[in-house]
């Protein structure tokens, strides 16, 4: 017997096919050669500066992009990829034309959502693909990997619906990439998590984020980074509260995939540190110390070690510089606990130095000595795919420059000052802020030690270096070099070096 025709129009609609498997990128894996994917992202990262481009590129990018789930980079991308392979296209490194993956010629049958497929009290203003529909009609975790995390840095292929692809990519970017002030009105709103929202608003704010938010706040934390690398603390601290406000409002939203709750708690913890240490380096340690102890809870909850061992390096850290040297080793021992089974030499290379900075506070130079020794053979194992993205700021330089402090704290002057040079000479010149602060640490150390002139010439190349870097503890550093150097005014150098640092305007 024939089926009538309502009988045929109420079938359920046919399962979409599944997704065919991304199609690895063998030139690509052929032009790294015989470097791991950790030393090929680190040539990425110095092509990257040659340029003047900033990339946070990693072992888990590459491994990504060879495995071809990143079938085209984004520009930025692009452009550090064709300086490393001068007169190829992104052809001839293995990816696929831009047009492939972005906008509406993209989109296949397959993919396209199915009418009525979303909430209609939401579906006309959501950015697509920025979360997962409540209501499917497949599901939901058939094409679901939990080892999937998605890089903010590529071009997403798979989301893009019928808005513009460009806006979509923007209202990402724009969580940081303006300054963090920009970050509730480019980035919240699309979200539906906005503060102050009217009731009408109710229904967007508690649906749950997604991927493309856990990507923005990703994105975020490095952004802060680079900010902050380039600039220092005191113009960014303020304005980082929107971005940590918005972290903490999408935990509590929630997420449908436990992959994007974890990420979304890693990116919270390590946003919390982020804004903690621009209060830190800003002199304001009573809210670095709220903000690290955040985000050590939000470690705790979400039994993320990898997080716990950031939040307590960056407690050591404080607890030394705020005068709690026993809280600093304490802290310290406490990160290494929790960052040895991550298998990062580098990483309990630097928690090592954090605890003789500790020991060098409690004027215990031997516990000092043994935690440096500890540090430079930890160090000296070299990199590793395990190392966290945070970690770019530790090498050479930092190296000596966190040893620097540990021999000026014990009153070692000659063999501080010997550190603080070797760091100057060391430190990547685009780091702006790292290299006013080894000066500085220079200047101090040579004041010290009996060498004004040199002391007086290192303090005026950070006050050259002020006019782009704002940071209240080199401010406080040089202010202690003065200091020393006043009764030796009548010696070379230090007479300007006086005159300019008395001409710096006053902190507000």
């Amino acid at each position: 017997m024939a089926s009538s025709p309502m009988t045929s129009s109420s079938q359920s609609p046919r399962p979409p096919r599944p997704p065919r498997p991304p199609r690895p990128n063998l030139v690509f894996r052929r032009l790294r050669g015989q470097r791991s994917p950790g030393e090929f992202a680190a040539a990425v990262r110095r092509a990257a500066r040659e340029i003047d481009e900033r990339v946070s590129c990693d072992a888990r990018y590459i491994g990504r992009v060879e495995a071809g789930e990143i079938r085209c980079p984004n520009y930025a991308y692009e452009r550090v990829f064709l300086h490393m392979f001068p007169g190829r296209t992104l052809a001839d490194l293995g990816f696929v034309p831009r047009s492939a993956v972005r906008g509406r010629g993209a989109r296949t049958a397959e993919v396209a959502p199915a009418p009525h497929t979303t909430s209609p009290l939401s579906a006309p203003h959501e950015t697509d693909g920025a979360y997962e529909p409540c209501v499917t009609t497949h599901d939901p975790c058939a094409s679901y990997d939990p080892y999937k995390i998605d890089d903010p840095h590529e071009i997403d292929d798979q989301n893009h619906g019928d808005q513009n692809d460009e806006e979509s990519d923007v209202q990402r970017r724009a969580f940081m990439s303006g300054g963090t002030a920009t970050v509730a009105t480019a980035s919240l709103g699309p979200w539906g998590l906005a503060f102050g929202g009217t009731a009408e608003a109710a229904p967007r704010s508690v649906r749950r984020a997604g991927e493309a938010e856990a990507g923005a706040l990703e994105e975020a934390v490095r952004r802060i980074r680079v900010l902050d690398d380039r600039h220092g603390a005191d113009g960014l601290y303020r304005r980082a509260a929107a971005p940590l406000r918005a972290a903490y409002a999408l935990l509590d939203a929630g997420a449908a995939r436990r992959a994007t709750t974890e990420r979304l708690h890693t990116g919270a913890g390590e946003l919390a540190i982020s804004v903690g240490w621009l209060a830190h380096d800003s002199g304001r340690f009573d809210d670095a110390r709220s903000h690290y102890a955040e985000a050590l809870a939000t470690a705790r909850v979400a039994r993320d070690p990898a997080l716990e061992a950031h939040a307590f390096c960056n407690t050591s850290f404080l607890a030394r510089d705020a005068g709690r040297p026993r809280e600093a080793v304490r802290a310290a021992q406490a990160a290494q606990y929790a960052a040895r089974p991550l298998g990062s030499a580098r990483l309990l290379s630097l928690l090592a130095l954090r605890e003789a900075g500790g020991w060098a506070g409690l004027a215990d130079r031997t516990g000092c000595e043994q935690a440096l020794t500890r540090a430079q053979a930890l160090y000296g194992r070299g990199p590793c795919d395990a190392d966290p993205e945070w970690m770019s700021f530790y090498g050479d330089a930092e190296l000596a420059g966190l040893e620097a402090q540990c021999w000026s704290t014990l009153g070692d002057w000659q063999r501080a000052a010997h550190q603080a040079r070797r760091a100057t000479r060391l430190q990547d010149p685009h780091f702006t802020r790292n290299l006013a602060l080894y000066t500085a640490e220079l200047a101090d150390d040579l004041a010290r030690a009996g060498y004004p002139d040199e002391a007086a010439a290192a303090g005026l190349r950070v006050l050259d270096l002020l006019d782009e870097v704002q940071s209240s503890r080199v401010r406080t550093m040089l202010a202690g070099t003065a200091r020393v150097l006043r009764p030796h005014r009548r010696a070379s150098g230090v007479s300007g070096f006086l005159e300019r640092h008395g001409a710096l305007p006053r902190p507000a």
